[in-house]
C-alpha cells in the first residue's frame, strides 16, 4: 500500500507529530545538518495532508540518548499522547531517533497499533497494526539497539587497544603533564608543584601515616597545588586530607600508567529509576597497568610499600591482620598484642580516673557457667613495663646510631619546608612581577581597566611580603648542623637510652611508633591460678622472646560504705523494706560509697554484702502498751486530716516516735491522745483568737503556753469552726 493509501480520514483528524533527538550536546553543536533534516519533517507531514497547524514538533530530548527512557520526558509525551489517541502520524528521520532500546520501541508499536497511530521515518510510512508492517519495524528497532551495541563495541576496543599502548591521553593528578608525543608523560615543569608532590613522600617514608603527612603539612603552612581539568593554571590551597591521600595511593606517582580501576554498574535507586555508579575494582582486575611508563616521584616497589603501610594503618577488624596506625593512647602494645587463647588481636581499653590505666582484652567469648566471659582481659602496665625493657634490651647496640639519624631526620625534614618556602617566595615574585608588567601596559587613561590591575598588583605585593617573611622566619630558626661536641652530647645520650624512653618529651606515639619498627606482634597467655601472664615477643625477621610477668594480686576494695551507715541500715531493716530504707538514707543527706544517692537496688545490694536480713513485718519485736501506727491510720482513727497530726508533732502537742531522722513517725493512740481530739468543746472553752484576745499575748505564745503544759487545748473535728479551743486558767483573788 502506498503512503497516501495508508493516510485516512480519521488520520487527518489528529495531530501529525514530528520526534527530534540528538545523542548528545557535542552532536546538537557539531551535526546541525542532522538537526535541520529532523525539523524539515514537518514539510512531509504538510504534503501527506495535515494542515500545518496540526503538526506538532517535539525536541525536549535534544542532546540525550536515546538507549534510557527515564531521562526522555519528550518520548514519553509521544508514548502518553499516541496512547490518548491524539496522534495520527509520528514522523521520524529514522528508527534510531525514536528509540535505542527494543523494550521502549516495542511498547511504542503496541500503543500506536492499538490506536491506529501511522509511524513514518525517511523510508515510508507504516501501520504497526498490519503484521507486514509490524514486521519490518520490529526489524528495524532490533537493528537500531544492535547498531548501537557495534558503535559502543567499536569505541571501547580502540579506547582498550589505546589504554594497552599506555597512549589513551585521560586526566592526570597534579604534577603530572602530558607531551605532544603519544604515551609521554613528564612531571610539571613548575619546581614548587612537584617540590610539595616530592615533600609528601619524603614526609611520608619517615612518618609512615598519611594524617601525620597532612597535619605536617599544615604545621608548616605549605599551600597545596590545584589543577582543574581542562585548565592550565594552578591554583594554590590549604591541602585535605583527600589531597594527600590521593598523591601517596595514586599509581601514576610512582611511574605507572593504569587504565579500568572502576566498573559501571546498574542498580535501581528508592524512586525505581535505573542509576549508574562505578565500584573500585582490586588492583589484580585493572584492565591495564604499566609499571615504569613514565618517570615519577617514587618507583613501583616503594608505591608498594607504602601502600601496604597505609593498608596496616587502618583499624584492624576482630580476625584481622593489621595492627592500625600508632594513636595517642598510653599502652604501648596497641595493634600489637595478640591473645595466645584465640589468636585475634587484643582490643585496648582504659581504666581509672583520667582513664590512664591500660588494658588489653579479647573480643572472643566463651560460656562460663552459663555465661557469655572474654577468654583474656588483663592489665596492661606491668605488661607493658616488660616489653620495654626487652625492647631496650634490644636496641642497646643500636642506639647510638639511632640517635645521630634522628637528628640528621630532624635537619633534613626542616630543609624539605625550607625549600618549598623558597619556591613559594619565587612564584610570589613572579606573580607581582607579572601583575606590574600587565599594569604598566594598560592605557593610563583607562581607569576602569587600570583600577582593576592596580588592585591585582597590590595583592601580589602582599603576598610577595608575607612569604618573604615567613621563609625569613623559618632560616633563623633552622636547626644547625650538629658540631664534634654535639655529636659527643648525643653519643653521650645514647648510653642513657632508659632515660630518654622514660624522658617526659618522649610521647607515647613516640614508643609506639618505635616498637612497630622492630616487633612483629606479643602473644599474652595467662595462667589465672599462678596469677602469671607469659608471653612471646615475635620480632621482624622471626626471632622469639618469651617473657614471664607475675600479675598484681587482687586487692580489697579501697571504697567502702561507711560502718555508721551499714549499722542504720541493719536497725531500718528490722522495720522497714529496702525503698524506704533508700528515702530514709537520701533524707539524712547519706550516700553510697561511690558517692551516689541510695535507691531500691543499692539498699538492697549493700545489705545482701553485709548479710543483713530483709525486713519482715512478722518478726517485728512487740510493741511495749499501745502499738504505734503510721500518721496516716492515726489520722484514719482519729477523723482528722494527717496534716493536722504532722503540725501537731512540729509544734510539740502530741508526742511521736522515730527510728532515726528522716524515718517515718509513728504515734502511739494513747487514751490522753484520743481525749485532746472531741467533736464538740467544752464549756468555756475559747477558740485561739477569743484566747488570745482574754490573755492579752500572741497566738505564738498561748501555743507555747500550751506546749509547755500551762494551758490545755483540744482539737475540735466537727463544725463549722473546726481547731484548737483554749481552756483559760480560772482568776485568782486580787489583794482588795
Amino acid at each position: 500500500m502506498s503512503e497516501p493509501g495508508k493516510v485516512t480520514a480519521a488520520h487527518l483528524r489528529r495531530q501529525a507529530v514530528i520526534y527530534v533527538r540528538q545523542s548528545s550536546a557535542s552532536q546538537l553543536e557539531r551535526n546541525k545538518e542532522s538537526t535541520d533534516r529532523q525539523y524539515a519533517l514537518a514539510e512531509r507531514a504538510v504534503t501527506l495532508g495535515w494542515p500545518r497547524s496540526a503538526v506538532r514538533v517535539i525536541d525536549a530530548d535534544l542532546g540525550v540518548s536515546g538507549s534510557v527512557t527515564s531521562a526522555r520526558s519528550g518520548f514519553a509525551e509521544l508514548t502518553a499522547q499516541v496512547a490518548l489517541g491524539e496522534v495520527g502520524l509520528v514522523l521520524a528521520l529514522e528508527v534510531s531517533r525514536l528509540a535505542r532500546s527494543n523494550s521502549d520501541w516495542y511498547r511504542l508499536l503496541d500503543v500506536a497499533g492499538m490506536t491506529n497511530t501511522l509511524i513514518g521515518d525517511a523510508d515510508g510510512l507504516y501501520h504497526p497494526g498490519l503484521f507486514n508492517d509490524r514486521m519490518l519495524l520490529g526489524l528495524k528497532g532490533t537493528m537500531s539497539e544492535a547498531e548501537l551495541h557495534v558503535l559502543r563495541a567499536r569505541l571501547d576496543g580502540g579506547i582498550r587497544n589505546k589504554a594497552a599502548r599506555g597512549e589513551l591521553r585521560r586526566a592526570l593528578p597534579v604534577g603530572l603533564v602530558w607531551r605532544e608525543d603519544d604515551g609521554e608523560i613528564l612531571l610539571h615543569p613548575d619546581e614548587a608543584v612537584t617540590g610539595v608532590i616530592a615533600a609528601i613522600f619524603t614526609h611520608f617514608a619517615e612518618c609512615g601515616s598519611a594524617r601525620a603527612t597532612w597535619l605536617w603539612l599544615r604545621e608548616q603552612g605549605l599551600s597545596f597545588p590545584l589543577q582543574r581539568t581542562g585548565e592550565a593554571e594552578i591554583r594554590w590551597v590549604a591541602p585535605t586530607y583527600h589531597a594527600v591521600h590521593k598523591v601517596l595511593t595514586h599509581p601514576a606517582y610512582a611511574g605507572a600508567y593504569v587504565y579500568g580501576k572502576t566498573r559501571h554498574e546498574r542498580f535501581l535507586d528508592q524512586d525505581g529509576q535505573l542509576r549508574t555508579r562505578a565500584r573500585r575494582l582490586p588492583r589484580d582486575q585493572w584492565q591495564v597497568l604499566l609499571p615504569d611508563h613514565h618517570p615519577g616521584f617514587i618507583d613501583w616497589a616503594t608505591f608498594e610499600a607504602n601502600q601496604a603501610r597505609i593498608g596496616q594503618n587502618t583499624r584492624p577488624d576482630r580476625h584481622g591482620d593489621g595492627t592500625g596506625a600508632v594513636r595517642e593512647g598510653c599502652a604501648l602494645l596497641q595493634g600489637l598484642a595478640v591473645c595466645g587463647h584465640c589468636g585475634r588481636k587484643l582490643a585496648v581499653h582504659y581504666r581509672g580516673k583520667h582513664r590512664a590505666t591500660p588494658g588489653y582484652h579479647c573480643h572472643g567469648a566463651e560460656l562460663v557457667a552459663g555465661r557469655g566471659q572474654r577468654c583474656l582481659t588483663v592489665g596492661g602496665v606491668q605488661i607493658d613495663a616488660a616489653v620495654a625493657g626487652a625492647f631496650l634490651a634490644a636496641i642497646e647496640p643500636a642506639a647510638l646510631d639511632a640517635c645521630l639519624a634522628a637528628a640528621d631526620e630532624l635537619e633534613a625534614g626542616h630543609d624539605t619546608a625550607l625549600a618549598q618556602w623558597r619556591r613559594e617566595v619565587e612564584r610570589a615574585r613572579f606573580q607581582a612581577a607579572k601583575a606590574e608588567r600587565r599594569y604598566l601596559a594598560v592605557d593610563p587613561d583607562n581607569r576602569l581597566v587600570a583600577r582593576g590591575l592596580e588592585a591585582e598588583w597590590e595583592r601580589t605585593l602582599t603576598a610577595l611580603a608575607a612569604a618573604e617573611a615567613e621563609l625569613a622566619r623559618r632560616e633563623t630558626r633552622r636547626p644547625t648542623t650538629l658540631t664534634a661536641e654535639e655529636r659527643a652530647g648525643v653519643l653521650a645520650l645514647g648510653n642513657d637510652l632508659p632515660g630518654v624512653w622514660h624522658a617526659p618529651t618522649t610521647t607515647d606515639r613516640d614508643r609506639k611508633e618505635v616498637l612497630h619498627t622492630l616487633l612483629e606482634e606479643v602473644v599474652i597467655s595467662l595462667d589465672r591460678h599462678s596469677k602469671r601472664a607469659d608471653l612471646t615477643l615475635r620480632w621482624k625477621g622471626g626471632a622469639l622472646t618469651d617473657l614471664t610477668v607475675a600479675l598484681p594480686r587482687s586487692q580489697p576494695p579501697k571504697i567502702r560504705t561507711s560502718d555508721d551507715t551499714v549499722d542504720l541500715v541493719r536497725r531500718l531493716a528490722v522495720h522497714y523494706p529496702d525503698a524506704v530504707i533508700a528515702g530514709i538514707l537520701n533524707r539524712q543527706g547519706r550516700t553510697t560509697a561511690r558517692g551516689l544517692p541510695f535507691d531500691y537496688n543499692r539498699v538492697n545490694s549493700l545489705r545482701n554484702h553485709w548479710k543483713i536480713p530483709r525486713h519482715r513485718p512478722d518478726d517485728a519485736p512487740p510493741a511495749q502498751g499501745p502499738e504505734p501506727v503510721t500518721i496516716a491510720r492515726a489520722a484514719a482513727e482519729l477523723g482528722i486530716a494527717p496534716s493536722t497530726l504532722h503540725r501537731w508533732l512540729n509544734d510539740g502537742f502530741i508526742a511521736g516516735e522515730q527510728v532515726t531522722p528522716g524515718a517515718p513517725w509513728q504515734i502511739r493512740l494513747t487514751d490522753d491522745l484520743r481525749s485532746r481530739f472531741t467533736d464538740q468543746a467544752p464549756p468555756g472553752w475559747l477558740p485561739m483568737l477569743e484566747a488570745t484576745l482574754a490573755l492579752g499575748v500572741s497566738r505564738q505564745t498561748v501555743l507555747q503556753r500550751v506546749k509547755r503544759g500551762e494551758l490545755e487545748a483540744v482539737h475540735v473535728r466537727s463544725g463549722r469552726r473546726k481547731g484548737l479551743r483554749i481552756k483559760l486558767p480560772a482568776p485568782t483573788d486580787g489583794l482588795f
